[in-house]
């Protein structure tokens, strides 16, 4: 199809292109800014008039659920999810069941996505079988199955050892690893330990749980080589441990989860479950960090983190809860809220939401030029809207933003150059 998207700010952060133009798209791709190519004639016209138009969102960690949880949600509703947020390349970790330790698992996944057609499902294969920490994961299979990358899933691998083999395994394919820092050993609270775990009488997962792992891998990234990126930082020492990594050259990224910049530990006072998540919300402190490092390009990209849940999960005791946030409905809105409240150029938020998790992932997509993927996410930055249970088309309905009111509404998302999601008032 042939769509002409007209009048729109077309911000591209890979061209640093910032500019009141028209967008032109034909057969799945990026046919000119500006100027008409040659021939070309609309079937479709957007008028994008006072809104902006920019790469489509690309989250490096979403929870889809499937295979092995449908009974929570499932691809073909999770990327309806994410296509109404402007999202539209998503990153499925390998702890789905079966864990995606073979090619098998890939192609399963990849042809439900294709078949719901919302959004673009990636995979990132297991560092080790099953995810146990105890033998290599057939990698040169994962890769060539399609896996963008390997990773921990969330299970640290506790000995040492076995991790620098799957380092330098993965470096042998040239294959970047995505590891979770978090000590199993130190991790097994409910809260940052602080002062508002001491009030509650919470178990606390100490700064040091992020921090020791990041430290250790560090060193065994400068032995090896290897590209590692960190998912999900949460403290201030860990920016801090990263940026210094990164000025010393050593090939190391980094993301933070959009509800660690803005909620706090202070949060969870009323033993609010929903802000129950993994790692803890930490200290007002580590949260400002986290946002420097955001604005100065030290945490690379912003996730959703999306894990949805049934209610029951989110019922009961904090301790008897399931850690996780439906996230996928709200990044966009809570990432232009911070913007606005801190100042942030559209540049470098669109290029924390796109351009930069494409670096990360070494795609040709996250950027609008010409011959690139014709994924688009149209929004209107200054629509200001309550958020309401009813308004999360995921199906996991557990969010802590319930009742805030965020920046921006997302009028139109494409994705390879067809339109699967236009807002209706």
């Amino acid at each position: 199809m042939h769509i002409l998207i007209q009048g729109g700010r077309v911000i591209d952060p890979a061209h640093q292109f910032d500019a009141v133009t028209d967008v032109f798209v034909a057969v799945g791709r990026i046919a000119g800014l500006g100027q008409r190519p040659a021939g070309f004639k609309a079937e479709r016209v957007i008028d994008a008039s006072g809104h902006i138009v920019c790469p489509g969102l690309i989250d490096l960690c979403a929870r889809l659920r499937e295979p092995g949880l449908e009974h929570k949600a499932t691809i073909a509703s999770e990327t309806r999810a994410a296509a109404a947020g402007g999202i539209t390349t998503l990153v499925c970790p390998p702890d789905t069941d079966p864990v995606i330790d073979e090619p098998a698992v890939v192609e399963l996944i990849r042809r439900r996505a294709k078949a719901a057609g919302h959004a673009r499902v990636l995979t990132l294969g297991a560092l080790t079988h099953r995810l146990r920490g105890e033998r290599l994961a057939e990698m040169a299979a994962l890769k060539e199955a399609g896996c963008v990358g390997v990773g921990d899933g969330g299970r640290p691998i506790t000995n040492t050892r076995v991790l620098r083999r799957a380092l330098e395994y993965a470096a042998t394919f040239d294959l970047t690893v995505f590891l979770t820092p978090l000590d199993p050993e130190l991790s097994h609270g409910l809260a940052h330990e602080g002062q508002v775990s001491t009030r509650l009488g919470l178990p606390g997962i100490l700064a040091a749980a992020e921090t020791g792992i990041i430290a250790r891998d560090l060193e065994l990234i400068r032995d090896i080589g290897v590209r590692v990126h960190f998912g999900r930082l949460s403290c201030a020492r860990s920016v801090e441990l990263v940026a210094r990594a990164q000025a010393e050259g050593l090939p190391v990224s980094a993301d933070a989860a959009i509800h660690h910049l803005h909620l706090t530990e202070n949060d969870l006072l009323g033993f609010d479950s929903e802000c129950h998540v993994r790692p803890p919300l930490r200290s007002q402190r580590d949260r400002d960090a986290l946002r420097a490092g955001v604005s100065n390009g030290t945490l690379g990209a912003l996730c959703s983190d999306h894990q949805p849940h049934e209610s029951d999960a989110k019922c009961g005791p904090l301790g008897d809860t399931e850690p996780g946030i439906s996230g996928l409905d709200t990044l966009l809105g809570l990432s232009l809220r911070l913007a606005r409240d801190h100042g942030w150029p559209l540049m470098t938020l669109i290029e924390r939401l796109s351009w930069g998790p494409a670096r990360i992932l070494g795609l040709p997509s996250g950027h609008l030029g010409v011959g690139a993927p014709a994924d688009l996410c149209i929004f209107d930055p200054d629509a200001s809207w309550r958020l309401a249970a009813s308004h999360l088309r995921s199906r996991g309905q557990n969010s802590p933003f319930i009742g805030w009111e965020l920046q921006g509404r997302v009028t139109h998302t494409l994705f390879d150059g067809e339109l699967v999601y236009a807002y209706e008032a």
